[in-house]
């Protein structure tokens, strides 16, 4: 085919490719999966898999032998491009103060899966120890398949991350770090490894190494100090100008030509360049740089990438061979990144929550990987079929990301952190709230006062003391204004006068809230929501009995003194008991008696309802609260007096009438969180003059 003959094909080709991306990657994001997902999918359908599937051998129609190797061209441009915004989206500085857990954390992410990469390609090596007749060498095999399960995608990663708002919390800040370390410790790896493959013998390895560190050595050295001035450049000119962008692209492209003719592959040297690009007061020109590079590299040059992949794969050639191998490669592949991240995380003394979503965040391939297996097919390592192994490997690992984080990291705890992040960043004072529904009667003070014992030892406290008075009757005629803002005007007297007395203690602030509610027991919880209340306090009655479906953020306090117990006394109690049921309950519950006890200094007791479960939760409890440096007792036995402290449906008349019950519902961190978490969320008492300012009222 004459080159007059081969250009409409490239130009129709590249036309096709751009259309089939764009619109795989619309219907992979309305699934909830990563864009370029979608664009790999359209790149590999346009191949072998399904196109070559059809009659008419339709990939060989639209992609004639004589054209690819001017498709691979474009595809090499867009290749360069995407590793120089890989290495311009490597910023260390995310590994500020979070150094050591992220450390571990990509350690662990890359040694596990490396290990048992190193096993699996030892085992699978008999049957692809020739590509195209020519024997692979094991050692490169070995080394090259273990790297390519080592890799996490930062760019895919930051993508999931950025759809669901993650990036703005702690976790989603040390997945990050993580990926950046663990893109510069793959790279590296990657990059021994090539010398390993292209040097043949140790004299060939040493000179490709020596090269590649003397290159590294220069960009980071000299060069990197002179790109420092485009900062400069970019703040004169207001923004990227083409002039800048061409010394950009020069630099970008010379590097990539270095490494190759050094024999570690032109993407090491893009990948370099992007590394080096200045990060100090570079925001906008960073930005600037990624968002003119990215029209031409996503939306053109790397669609025709993924098709030149997509090319080599071919799902249906893999055999019954290839089924267990991909399934060998899949479980090999999670479990490294998954439990490697994962225990590294538990070792720092993160969450389990927290310590699997790191895990699946690290087992992200995405783009990187296909890039990284089209370097092994270059280097004559991997056949089509590991090839094509590989590859899905790849699109499985990324696509069940998404999802499995949504389950392990729900939208209710996201958004928790998100109210934190949001608070912290308007710089507001997260003050502890205490809601307290006050009744009408000798007991009101009682009730305030038990709702400042709630907040145990947290500094800044806020108190809202409340009063839901029910709705009154619709007259006919008459408005009946007068009367009910008269009843509202009296209750908010009586609860100024309470708060003032509560702040004459000096440690708290309260406001008052009262007004109608048809429903009172569904207007303080939406009270609670509105206050952003921690814990909410109210009197037991029988309505709350006839309202079991209203939902409550905060945790619920239910008062229910005995006969014998009078609500007064119940204030005054310095020792609590608490009775844990095994569940969030039981968390709950703990959290709170905890509380209880550290605002009198009085000893906490800790049982169990019926059952192992709730056994078991008591004995860990006991252990937890020690380790915190609370005093803490175990006991088998209902106290025949004091505090009695339960989970809101573990205890219901049982209790001795001389004990005065807190029924606890758990707040939405309870039933989300770990017994640990649960201790570590009770504040101990501070020493004296380090309290925090108390916030104004709402």
């Amino acid at each position: 085919m004459s080159l007059k003959e081969i250009i409409p094909y490239v130009l129709l080709d590249v036309a096709i490719v751009v259309a089939a991306a764009r619109i795989m990657g619309q219907l992979f994001r309305r699934i909830g999966q990563p864009a370029v997902i979608g664009e790999i999918v359209a790149g590999i359908a346009l191949g072998p898999t399904l196109l070559g599937a059809l009659p008419g051998n339709l990939d060989t129609l639209l992609f004639p032998p004589d054209v690819r190797p001017y498709l691979s061209v474009i595809a090499q441009l867009g290749l360069a491009l995407f590793m120089f915004i890989v290495g311009l989206e490597v910023d260390l500085s995310l590994i500020r103060g979070r150094g050591r857990a992220a450390g571990a954390i990509a350690g662990g992410s890359i040694a596990l899966p490396f290990a048992l990469g190193i096993g699996t390609a030892v085992l699978v090596y008999p049957w692809h120890s020739e590509v195209d007749g020519r024997p692979v060498p094991m050692l490169a095999f070995v080394l090259f398949l273990a790297v390519a399960l080592s890799i996490t995608a930062l760019p895919v990663l930051a993508r999931i991350l950025t759809e669901r708002g993650m990036q703005r919390t702690p976790i989603g800040v040390l997945a990050l770090a993580c990926a950046a370390i663990d893109d510069v410790l793959g790279w590296s790896l990657l990059a021994v490894v090539v010398a390993v493959a292209a040097g043949g013998d140790m004299a060939g390895v040493a000179r490709i190494l020596g090269l590649t560190l003397a290159f590294a050595l220069v960009a980071f050295l000299v060069v990197r100090p002179l790109l420092a001035r485009l900062v400069g450049w970019y703040d004169r000119e207001g923004r990227l100008t083409p002039d800048m962008l061409a010394v950009i692209l020069v630099g970008l492209f010379l590097s990539a030509w270095l490494t190759e003719i050094i024999g570690v592959h032109a993407i090491f040297g893009a990948f370099v360049f992007g590394a080096i690009m200045p990060r100090r007061g570079a925001a906008g020109l960073t930005r600037a740089i990624l968002e003119r590079l990215e029209q031409v590299s996503l939306l053109l040059l790397l669609p025709v990438f993924f098709v030149v992949a997509g090319l080599q794969v071919d799902v249906g050639s893999i055999g019954a061979d290839g089924i267990w191998q991909l399934g060998l490669i899949l479980v090999v592949a999670i479990v490294g990144k998954v439990i490697g991240g994962g225990v590294a995380a538990r070792t720092q003394g993160m969450p389990r929550r927290s310590s699997t979503a790191i895990g699946l965040l690290m087992n992200t391939r995405g783009l990187t990987e296909i890039v990284i297996l089209q370097v092994g097919v270059q280097l004559g390592l991997l056949g089509p079929a590991m090839f094509t192994i590989m590859v899905l490997m790849a699109l499985v690992t990324t696509m069940m990301t998404g999802p499995l984080l949504k389950i392990v990291y729900p939208d209710r705890v996201l958004q928790r952190e998100l109210d934190a992040a949001d608070r912290a960043e308007l710089g507001d004072v997260d003050a502890y709230t205490v809601l307290v529904s006050v009744p009408e009667g000798p007991h009101a003070r009682a009730m305030a006062e038990l709702g400042r014992r709630m907040a145990g030892a947290e500094r800044p406290v806020r108190i809202v003391l409340a009063r839901l008075l029910p709705a009154q009757v619709q007259l006919e005629v008459a408005s009946g204004l007068g009367a009910e803002l008269a009843m509202m005007a009296a209750a908010g007297d009586e609860l100024r006068r309470l708060a003032r007395e509560l702040e004459a203690s000096g440690d708290v602030h309260c406001s008052v809230v009262a007004r109608f509610a048809p429903d009172p027991l569904a207007g303080l919880a939406e009270l609670a929501r509105t206050v952003d209340a921690d814990v909410v306090v109210a009197p037991e009655v029988p309505a709350e009995e006839g309202a079991p479906g209203t939902v409550f953020s905060a945790a619920l306090v239910l008062v229910r003194p005995g006969a014998d117990a009078d609500l007064d006394v119940v204030g005054e109690i310095s020792d609590v008991t608490v009775l844990l049921d095994g569940g969030a309950g039981g968390r709950g519950a703990l959290r709170l008696a905890a509380q209880a006890a550290l605002a009198r200094r009085g000893v906490l007791t800790v049982g169990a309802t019926e059952g192992r479960r709730a056994a078991r939760q008591a004995a860990a409890a006991v252990e937890a609260l020690r380790r915190r440096g609370i005093d803490v007792r175990a006991t088998g036995d209902l106290p025949a007096s004091g505090l009695l402290v339960v989970p809101a449906d573990a205890l219901r008349t049982e209790a001795p009438e001389t004990l005065g019950v807190l029924r606890v519902r758990p707040d939405e961190a309870d039933l989300d969180e770990e017994l640990e978490q649960s201790v570590e969320r009770i504040a101990l008492p501070a020493a004296a003059g380090s309290q925090e300012p108390v916030p104004p009222a709402p």
